[in-house]
């Protein structure tokens, strides 16, 4: 039986840890070569012993242009190609509109929304028509959850370019889709409480929330960024797949 990426090349960024590192081991597993781009050094070189092989990690901030051409220039060295973009880097931060910064909402839109826009914008000197692009956005953009107003609009943005860039890649045959996930038990969690007890804590009220009664696997998402990824899903373009225990639909 083939395998659904044999002999692709995929750039993961945020793939050290999360979402986007449960998606570099699928898509290893599945026949692709994996680039990950992350800030940290130490979880970049974790990330590459738990993938184990046919993968290249490479360090820098995607909300810094340079080192998003240095992670092409690496990828043209080492592949001279690309077919799949998976942009998952992104960040959360709660703040309550009556509270929020500007260096808060200016924090999120250029690691969510910047970034993200130029990642997918320097990769099409390299990446071969008929490629796929997947933007990792969030439920939380279809519905109104306190504190997350700037985190909501950004994940938004990325719904809106992936119908824009859909409509101006279709010439090429690159598809761009939407990938929405619900609260998913990643590190991100970390950054939310100070406790182990109180990162269970919202893990549970969120899970409280959804109709399945839980928050969902890395693995679970990667598995849906694989369906976009791969030509299983050709017949789908501009979408948005959510991925979400049922939160926005029941």
């Amino acid at each position: 039986m083939s395998k659904k990426l044999e002999n692709k090349v995929a750039v993961i960024t945020g793939g050290s840890s999360g979402i986007g590192l449960a998606t570099a081991k699928r898509f290893v597993a599945e026949g692709a070569y994996v680039f990950i781009i992350g800030r940290r050094q130490s979880q970049l070189d974790e990330a590459v012993k738990e993938i184990g092989s046919n993968v290249t990690a490479v360090q820098g901030d995607v909300s810094n242009l340079e080192d998003i051409d240095r992670l092409y220039s690496v990828v043209a060295k080492e592949k001279g190609k690309l077919d799949i973009i998976v942009a998952s880097a992104g960040i959360v931060e709660r703040v309550l509109l009556e509270n929020a910064t500007p260096e808060h909402f200016d924090n999120l839109f250029n690691i969510n929304v910047r970034a993200a826009y130029f990642t997918v914008q320097k990769a099409l000197p390299f990446l071969n028509d008929g490629g796929s692009v997947v933007l990792v956005a969030s439920s939380a953009h279809l519905v109104g959850v306190p504190e997350h107003s700037v985190y909501s609009a950004t994940k938004a943005a990325l719904r809106s370019f992936s119908r824009t860039f859909s409509a101006e890649l279709a010439g090429r045959k690159i598809r761009v889709n939407t990938l929405s996930p619900g609260p998913v038990d990643t590190p991100i969690f970390e950054t939310q409480a100070d406790t182990k007890e109180g990162q269970e804590a919202i893990k549970q009220l969120y899970a409280g929330f959804l109709p399945m009664q839980r928050i969902g696997k890395p693995e679970e998402i990667a598995a849906a960024a694989l369906f976009l990824a791969s030509d299983e899903s050709s017949f789908s373009i501009g979408i948005d797949l959510l991925s979400d225990g049922g939160q926005t639909q029941l």
